[in-house]
């Protein structure tokens, strides 16, 4: 019976790569270097067109919404140490809180 199911396993298995090669070498051979298509003419604005420029729109105000102002004072960032520090504490608290008393 073991043997029986390792030669339905090998012909399955060649036939799988038998068409795996085929369609692979099929591909290759009848596909000749396909040359770049012209550019389609760009169609005249319609509606779809007026939605994405008032999405552009929000885009760019939402941008300057989120960038700071000259005039507010900008925090420096954390220093390396002190965030490597603070992160290497809260390991150790959330490891301690784990940990079966």
């Amino acid at each position: 019976m073991r043997r029986l199911t390792a030669w339905i396993g090998g012909i399955a298995g060649g036939v799988v790569a038998y068409r795996f090669w085929r369609r692979r070498h099929t591909q290759v051979v009848a596909e000749p270097a396909a040359e770049p298509a012209p550019p389609s003419p760009s169609p005249e604005p319609a509606e779809s067109d007026e939605r994405a420029e008032e999405l552009r729109e929000k885009l760019a105000e939402a941008r300057v919404e989120d960038e700071p102002s000259p005039a507010e004072p900008v925090e420096p960032p954390e220093a390396v140490e002190e965030r490597r520090q603070r992160v290497h504490e809260e390991g150790h608290a959330a490891l301690d809180e784990m940990k079966p008393d």
